[in-house]
């Protein structure tokens, strides 16, 4: 191995550590807590080291939705793979969904709350965003209905479990309805 190939494992590395301290801090005391001299504290890097990877906290936030991004697209795709028909399927994309973001909240604020710089619905969306989109869409183009573009019913759905998501974790739904809440949404929205 060369020194360069060696210098720019150890960069990747580092940017992997950078990442996966800024997501831990962040899902123990919340993204406020996340600072470049905690970061460095806990990594045992300077700061200037940060800054030569990330230019602030808002790419690293970036760094964690990419990351959280390809997470969740793999919890769907594997939730949805081993059910049987159209109604498993949908129903199956929706507990992947909101279990996600209830297991993953910093990450899902980095994803859908937080400003990461990152571009979304764009010629530009990175593409783990794009994956994540078409984890959705693949499960929901086949329910989509007649008339209606496969996109749009996906994007109207993906709204529908966030809004699920985000009530959900504020305290605003009660509890006790999530379960309800899910069957409604695959049986009324997606009309199976």
């Amino acid at each position: 191995m060369s020194v360069q190939e060696r210098k720019q494992r150890e960069r990747a590395e580092r940017e992997r550590l950078i990442v996966a301290t800024a997501r831990e801090l962040a899902e123990q005391q919340g993204w406020d807590a996340v600072t470049t001299r905690k970061l460095a504290e806990r990594i045992e890097y300077s700061q200037p080291v940060l800054y030569s990877h990330f230019r602030g906290k808002r790419e690293i936030i970036g760094a964690v939705a990419l990351e959280g991004a390809t997470e969740m697209a793999a919890a769907m795709r594997d939730a949805t793979s081993g059910a049987d028909g159209p109604r498993e399927r949908v129903a199956a994309l929706a507990r992947a969904y909101l279990d996600f973001a209830e297991r993953n909240p910093a990450v899902y604020d980095a994803l859908f709350q937080l400003d990461g710089g990152l571009a979304y619905a764009q010629e530009d969306t990175p593409e783990p965003l794009k994956d994540a989109f078409a984890a959705l869409l693949e499960c929901l183009s086949e329910v989509a209905g007649d008339g209606v573009r496969p996109e749009l019913f996906t994007e109207t759905f993906w709204a529908s479990l966030h809004g699920l998501a985000t009530l959900t974790r504020a305290g605003r739904l009660p509890p006790e309805d999530a379960e309800r809440r899910t069957e409604l949404l695959v049986d009324r929205l997606a009309m199976l």
